[in-house]
């Protein structure tokens, strides 16, 4: 017998954190940075037939600092690259990042001193998009999915602790150079 059962009907319970992570994934304003083909697909995306207004983001920011998730698509130019960094750290927290299309998150075709061999160089991405370039259908499918992980992120110290196992968790993940892991000698 528990506690829902001796309640009237009509009471909901929740968690603060639930309901703030159904808050924040229901209003998340994008900041879009479309440097190439790929930025065609997101422009698509907010188009009458695939209708981002569904999910909460009619309203793309112009302005970083009411933005909360930065779509990156396309290629980042080594000339860009601060330009990128300077409008996510302008962002208010918390913020995502979707890194949209091949050239995006790993540089693509393009391997040479210009173009930055993947945006999670110069800021952390929560999302990667594969595809050359996207369909808008699965932009949309990762939005969803980094809904998901907006309304199931801790808060407070509770966050803290789950960024910091995270970020411990992908260090162990990644192939160190000799002498250069974590708490080992050279």
């Amino acid at each position: 017998m528990g506690l829902e059962e001796k309640l009237p009907s009509g009471v909901l319970l929740a968690s603060v954190e639930k309901l703030a992570g159904y808050a924040r994934k229901s209003s998340v304003w994008p900041a879009t940075f479309g440097l190439a083909c790929c930025a065609i697909e997101l422009m698509a995306t907010g188009g009458a037939r695939h209708d981002l207004a569904r999910f909460g983001m009619e309203r793309a920011s112009n302005t970083p600092r009411q933005a909360d998730l930065m779509i990156v698509a396309g290629r980042v130019s080594q000339k860009m690259a601060p330009v990128l960094r300077q409008i996510y750290d302008q962002m208010a927290e918390p913020k995502w990042v979707i890194s949209m299309g091949v050239c995006a998150s790993s540089g693509g075709m393009f391997n040479n001193y210009a173009i930055v061999q993947g945006v999670d160089h110069i800021v952390p991405v929560d999302i990667y998009l594969p595809g050359c370039p996207p369909r808008p259908e699965m932009l949309m499918d990762a939005i969803l999915k980094l809904h998901d992980k907006i309304q199931n992120m801790k808060l407070g110290v509770n966050r803290e602790r789950q960024v910091t196992e995270l970020e411990d968790a992908r260090l162990r993940r990644l192939p160190l150079v000799a002498g250069l892991h974590p708490g080992g000698h050279g």
